[in-house]
C-alpha cells in the first residue's frame, strides 16, 4: 500500500492552491510562503500542510507568486539568553505589538536570520538579525566603524580616579546617575565586542550590575520591551 497518506488526511495546500489559480506548485507555494492564501478564513503560510475537499481555500486579489523580500529583525535581547539562542524570540507572539497592526509577519522572515551584532548573555538589548546581503555587508565592512552606544550599572559611587581610567579607555564614557549604591554610565565605543566593555569596568575596579545596548550606528532600540522585535525600517541605515 506504500505511504500515500489517507484521503480523509486531505491534499497539500500547494496542490489545491495551483489548480485553484492555474499556476505551478512552486508558484502556489509562493503564494502560501507570502501569506496570500486562507483556509476557512485563516492564513496559512506553509505550503505542505493538508486540506479536506469541503474546506474554503482563499487566494488574496491581486497577489502574485513573487519570493518572499528578505528582510532585517531587530530585537531587545534580555539579559540572561545566550544570542546563540536569543533568534528562538523572532516570532509573531513578540513582535512590537505596535509595528505587528499594519505589517505582515511571515515565518520566512525568520528562517536563516544571521546574528551580526553579538552580545554577551549577560546583556540585554539591541541585537540585529538579517537576511539581506547590504545589510550583512554594511555591518562587516564597517564593524570597525559602528559606534555602539551601552548604559551600564556599576556597584556604588565611581571615583574621579576610576573615571580617569575610563576616559583612557577606547570608549567615550560619561555618567548619567550616581548614588552612594550604584552608577549609571553611558559608554559610546566604536567596533565594540562581547566583553569589551567588561574588560574596560574591571580595568577601573568597577564591578557591573548591568548592561543595555540601546544604539548600533544610527539605529536605535526605540521602545523595544526585552524579548520584543520589530522589522528595520525602510528609512534606517546603520
Amino acid at each position: 500500500m506504500g505511504n500515500a497518506p489517507a484521503e480523509d488526511e486531505g491534499i497539500r495546500l500547494a496542490k489545491r492552491v495551483a489548480a485553484l489559480a492555474g499556476v505551478s506548485r512552486r508558484e502556489a507555494e509562493l503564494l502560501i510562503e507570502n501569506g496570500a492564501v486562507r483556509v476557512d478564513g485563516v492564513q496559512q503560510t506553509l505550503p505542505q500542510s493538508r486540506v479536506l475537499p469541503q474546506q474554503r481555500v482563499e487566494i488574496e486579489a491581486g497577489a502574485k507568486p513573487q519570493p518572499v523580500e528578505p528582510v532585517t529583525l531587530l530585537l531587545h535581547k534580555p539579559a540572561g539568553m545566550p544570542t546563540d539562542t536569543a533568534h528562538e524570540l523572532l516570532v509573531v507572539a513578540t513582535h512590537h505589538e505596535p509595528e505587528r497592526a499594519g505589517l505582515r509577519f511571515l515565518p520566512a522572515h525568520a528562517r536563516g536570520q544571521r546574528c551580526m551584532t553579538p552580545l554577551e548573555a549577560g546583556a540585554s538589548g539591541l541585537v540585529a538579525y538579517t537576511q539581506e546581503w547590504r545589510v550583512e555587508r554594511k555591518l562587516h565592512e564597517d564593524a570597525a566603524f559602528l559606534e555602539h552606544e551601552v548604559m551600564v550599572d556599576v556597584a556604588g559611587a565611581v571615583s574621579p580616579e576610576a573615571l580617569a581610567r575610563l576616559e583612557r579607555s577606547p570608549a567615550r564614557v560619561s555618567i548619567g546617575r550616581q548614588t552612594a549604591e550604584q552608577t549609571g554610565l553611558r559608554f559610546a565605543l566604536k567596533g565594540a565586542k562581547p566583553g569589551q566593555i567588561a574588560r574596560i569596568c574591571d580595568g577601573a575596579d568597577l564591578r557591573i550590575l548591568a548592561m543595555r545596548r540601546i544604539r548600533i550606528g544610527r539605529v536605535p532600540l526605540a521602545g523595544l520591551q526585552p524579548g520584543q522585535w520589530r522589522y528595520l525600517a525602510p528609512h534606517e541605515r546603520f
